[in-house]
């Protein structure tokens, strides 16, 4: 009997482009075996058929028609990126009744709503392992293993680029700057990092596992963003000093308002960690995502977070699960953003801050910012002065002759809108001359 063969059009043979075309032409018979179906690769859609490139593939199957080979696909794979022309491609082929494999966080983030109604509506699946953390299989087990029980909490780091360069600055204790120039030396980050270090990705994914995890859509713009670009080596000198590192962690949790509604928090920030828990020892270009459930406790998700290999590994894993469904027949998974819960703002949200300031050194300032603190109802846990590591000095002695001080706090859980109010008022005594730091503390 003849097997039955899919065919499989590819968009984007860049890094992981070509790694998935490279698995696709080498593991041929190993994947027919698992689908039931030969996954033939009719084509590859790229700008430019002679640009050089990392994977040696035939040239036959590089082309610039894109539509041409969605027209005649049972199955297509998009790693173009960015919003246009994939928004295009994709619905071209979800209209078509062909399912599609992505790995486009941005995309999705935007647009995922209409792309997955338009997938429903002619039958088509759209699965995206790849959009978050890389070779880490997170997806699925929110979408699939976790569906059955309450997902309350998901914290995780999912930018590879941000953490290699926080983990490289509390190694080396070099400057962010220093840092950036040799990650983009190294290729970790791009030439333009502006989305990884502002955390536009990171805030990206965590829209996308928020939706997941709370059956709600969330939109991009409802993330509450902020980059590791203010993150100096005082900050991370500091948090070691306090048995503590730092992290740009996506969070995303189920919170209640003052009137006892739920809704949704969703935000990306640097964080303070003891050095005890287990996303400090995420080192490296690496990602780790937990996700807290009522059910089934505390899960860590680990492992390569970028990279052609480790990204093509999660495509295919989309790509044999997506395949098998075809040979199966019958209608593609639909999304599951069943419920319409709404976003919450500061004042539903707990946490701890880690402040900087310089101070003038004089009589009573202690006692002025401690007062601030106790008028917003945010209590003191604990403060520190900074240690210079070439003196072994207090501040305020090796800045003595200056007339400054540096103080730093940590306080006790209260709203996030308490903190910054305590904040914006620190910043107006005319004792501050600066507030060098704001971040924010987990896991304590």
């Amino acid at each position: 009997m003849t097997q039955r063969s899919l065919k499989v059009a590819l968009l984007g043979g860049g890094t992981v482009g070509s790694q998935v075309a490279r698995i696709l032409l080498d593991d041929a018979d190993a994947l027919a075996a698992r689908v039931g179906a030969r996954l033939e690769l009719t084509g590859i859609a790229v700008r430019d058929v002679d640009a050089p490139r990392d994977v040696e593939l035939p040239r036959e199957l590089y082309t610039t028609d894109a539509q041409s080979l969605i027209d005649g696909a049972d199955l297509v794979i998009e790693l173009m990126g960015g919003i246009e022309p994939a928004r295009t491609r994709i619905l071209q082929a979800l209209r078509r009744g062909a399912s599609v494999v992505t790995g486009n966080k941005a995309l999705l983030a935007a647009d995922g709503a209409a792309l997955f109604a338009e997938g429903e509506r002619h039958g088509a699946e759209l699965n995206f392992e790849a959009a978050v953390a890389g070779a880490i299989p997170i997806i699925r087990p929110i979408r699939e293993s976790l569906s059955g029980d309450r997902i309350t909490r998901v914290l995780g780091i999912v930018n590879g680029t941000t953490n290699f360069i926080l983990d490289a600055m509390d190694t080396t204790g070099a400057q962010f700057a220093d840092v950036l120039a040799e990650a983009q030396r190294l290729g970790y980050a791009e030439a333009d990092p502006t989305a990884d270090v502002e955390g536009h990705d990171a805030a990206a994914k965590a829209a996308i596992l928020a939706s997941l995890a709370f059956h709600t859509r969330v939109d991009l713009d409802a993330v509450r963003c902020e980059g590791i670009t203010s993150v100096t080596a005082e900050d991370i000198a500091a948090a070691k000093d306090a048995g503590m590192t730092i992290k740009l962690l996506a969070i995303a949790e189920l919170v209640r308002d003052a009137s006892g509604t739920e809704g949704v928090s969703v935000r990306v920030h640097p964080t303070l960690l003891p050095r005890k828990h287990p996303l400090a020892a995420v080192h490296g270009a690496f990602n780790a995502v937990f996700v807290e459930a009522e059910n089934a406790g505390s899960l860590m998700f680990y492992g390569a977070g970028a990279g052609g290999a480790p990204t093509a590994s999660a495509i295919m894993g989309d790509v044999v699960s997506t395949a098998r469904r075809v040979v199966a027949g019958g209608p593609g998974r639909v999304d599951t953003a069943t419920r319409d819960l709404p976003m919450v703002g500061p004042d539903a949200i707990t946490t701890s801050y880690s402040i900087g300031l310089e101070v003038a050194d004089q009589p009573g300032v202690l006692a002025r910012v401690a007062t601030v603190f106790a008028e917003n109802g945010v209590s003191i846990e604990t403060m520190r002065q900074s240690v210079d590591g070439a003196e072994g000095l207090p501040a305020d002695a090796r800045w003595a002759a200056e007339g400054r001080a540096e103080l730093r706090f940590v306080t006790h859980a209260a709203s996030e809108a308490a903190l910054a109010a305590t904040v914006a008022e620190i910043r107006n005594l005319d004792a501050v001359r600066a507030v060098t730091s704001v971040l924010r503390v987990e896991g304590v």
